[in-house]
């Protein structure tokens, strides 16, 4: 793999830097300023800008826009702890500038749309439309995990932790393809060169917060989460790749928690269907979004 292998994106995208409850936010933008608009949000350890693949795929135009969350990607944060309700709060703020009036048509991926479907409920008169991709919720935690957790979290957090380095670009990518076998070397590099930066020691390091691998000392409550998507008042598409490890088995259970939810699985995909079918991905979101305009 080489640089000139590199995915070229078809739309082009602009970059914009806002300050938010104690961090640097970084936004991509694409589109028309004055077309219907999007917000998409991204999962773990991805950055809002590997949307791009499917950015070019759609149709019709669209204002698209797409943070990299706190201490991810070229978003910054001086955090101790990562605490998942802070990401509620990120985007409720970030609203309050893209679309401070309108209910916004929002779409999640992972832990993006975790959040996405966590605001869902939340706020539900701040949400038109929601699209979850592949964030059906977490095994419920059993209570008696919490003294473990919590000593857990300590020592790791008093220890440090780190992510992965890589001798270049091109090693990561390869990983990247090996992971994803449905991407094109392309579309990894591009990925690749999104994800990590070559730092003045010349090593590969990815553009996230390590602190991000810490555990989280709050157990998960699945309830709590489920009370959440009951009062989701937006029509909600739910998309799961065909082949993905992340679906819950019982469509009927996952569906009845949505209301108003229709179900869509993309074949050629797993848990990543922005990277492995892109134009599948768009078709779904395009089709679904479509009674909003």
């Amino acid at each position: 793999m080489n640089a000139a292998t590199i995915y070229r994106p078809e739309v082009t995208r602009a970059t914009r830097e806002y300050s938010i409850r104690g961090s640097t936010y970084c936004v991509y933008e694409w589109g028309d300023p004055d077309a219907p608009l999007l917000m998409y949000l991204h999962g773990w350890g991805d950055t809002g800008s590997t949307f791009q693949f499917v950015v070019d795929a759609l149709k019709r135009e669209w204002r698209i826009v797409a943070p990299d969350w706190r201490g991810f990607g070229r978003s910054s944060c001086e955090c101790a702890s990562y605490w998942f309700p802070d990401y509620l709060a990120d985007l409720h703020a970030l609203l309050e500038i893209y679309s401070p009036q309108d209910p916004i048509r929002l779409i999640g991926h992972s832990m993006g749309a975790n959040v996405a479907s966590l605001f869902g409920g939340t706020m539900p008169e701040r949400v038109r439309a929601l699209v979850n991709i592949e964030g059906f919720g977490l095994t419920d935690s059993d209570p008696a995990a919490a003294p473990e957790r919590y000593r857990t979290w300590i020592e790791m957090g008093a220890s440090g932790t780190s992510f992965s380095e890589y001798t270049d670009i091109s090693a990561l990518a390869r990983r990247i393809g090996k992971r994803h076998p449905g991407m094109g070397v392309a579309e990894a590099m591009f990925v690749a060169a999104e994800w990590a930066e070559v730092s003045s020691d010349g090593v590969v390091r990815l553009r996230a917060d390590p602190r991000h691998k810490l555990p989280n000392p709050v157990l998960y409550r699945r309830a709590e989460a489920e009370a959440c998507w009951r009062a989701i008042r937006a029509d909600t598409l739910l998309v799961a790749g065909a082949d993905s490890t992340f679906f819950i088995d019982n469509e009927g259970e996952v569906t009845a928690m949505f209301p108003a939810a229709n179900l869509r699985l993309i074949d050629g995909a797993g848990h990543m269907p922005h990277f492995e079918a892109p134009a599948g991905l768009a078709a779904a979101i395009e089709e679904f979004l479509q009674a909003t305009l």
